[in-house]
């Protein structure tokens, strides 16, 4: 069984796609320890976000590549791939087959099918699809005031909307008020078409703090598009475990097809009750 909300990159991904912020933001998405820490495989679904984006619709495949590189020299390289879809109402639709996990060692060898995750706002529910059995596990969960209705950035209530960041630059220990985590600015670039700013945020662990001879620098580099309302490249170095680049790639600003967000007519849908979510057997 995959349990969703399993400390996963998919988290990761519809944390993502539901608008994280851009420079100073709060920690949203992956666990505290790191952004990736915990998120080495996809599958888990999109969860209950905390932030709605409107207006904004775009799909994307999110590739995440990991490479850790060993004592003796040798080297760990792993890819994923994600395919997401967001609407004008905030809906989202994540996909990804877990043949592509199987291949990373993630998953068991036999897995070929695809997980699907839908969420929408608009009706208050998440679902998961099993394709297996034909049926959708559905979580139901009051909808968010303080959605963006506009996509201009502020919320219903016309308050500035400060969505969360679904990456921190650094762990339990380095927050971003952290005398050790320094920030600075890498000005705009052009991304798969979109124009994103970015900042690189630099966490030095002193010697000693964890054991450590010397002292360990950990760099993330973050890329946060206003247009998407979405960060659309991090990329975090990291000498404890390696480097993570993960980037939206195939971005299409065109809005994607209803269908996507709607469960298929031949699936059944079963509750997963209030407050639980759903899994995929």
């Amino acid at each position: 069984m995959i349990r969703v909300l399993s400390l996963s990159c998919m988290t990761l991904a519809v944390a993502l796609a539901q608008g994280p912020a851009g420079p100073g933001g709060r920690h949203f998405g992956p666990p505290p320890d790191g952004p990736f820490q915990g998120a080495r495989f996809l599958g888990a679904e999109a969860g209950i976000p905390g932030h709605v984006v409107k207006n904004a619709p775009f799909s994307a495949d999110i590739v995440t590549e990991r490479t850790q590189t060993l004592s003796d020299g040798n080297h760990i390289k792993q890819s994923t791939t994600v395919h997401l879809s967001r609407d004008s109402e905030g809906r989202t639709r994540s996909e990804q087959s877990l043949s592509s996990l199987a291949a990373n060692g993630l998953a068991s060898p036999s897995s070929n099918r695809t997980v699907v995750f839908i969420h929408d706002p608009v009706a208050g529910a998440s679902y998961a699809l099993n394709s297996n059995n034909k049926t959708a596990t559905r979580s139901m969960h009051p909808a968010r005031a303080s959605a963006n209705t506009s996509g201009t950035g502020q919320t219903a209530q016309g308050a500035p909307n400060r969505p969360r960041p679904a990456f921190a630059g650094g762990g339990r220990r380095g927050g971003m008020n952290n005398q050790n985590v320094k920030t600075e600015s890498l000005g705009t670039q052009t991304i798969e078409g979109v124009v994103a700013q970015g900042t690189r945020t630099t966490l030095t662990i002193p010697a000693g703090q964890m054991g450590n001879e010397q002292p360990i620098q950990i760099v993330t580099e973050r890329w946060y598009s206003t247009d998407l309302q979405a960060t659309v490249m991090v990329k975090r170095s990291d000498p404890r475990g390696g480097d993570t680049v993960t980037r939206y790639t195939n971005i299409s600003r065109a809005e994607p097809s209803p269908t996507l967000f709607q469960v298929p007519s031949d699936y059944k849908v079963q509750d997963a009750g209030r407050g639980r979510r759903p899994a995929v057997q």
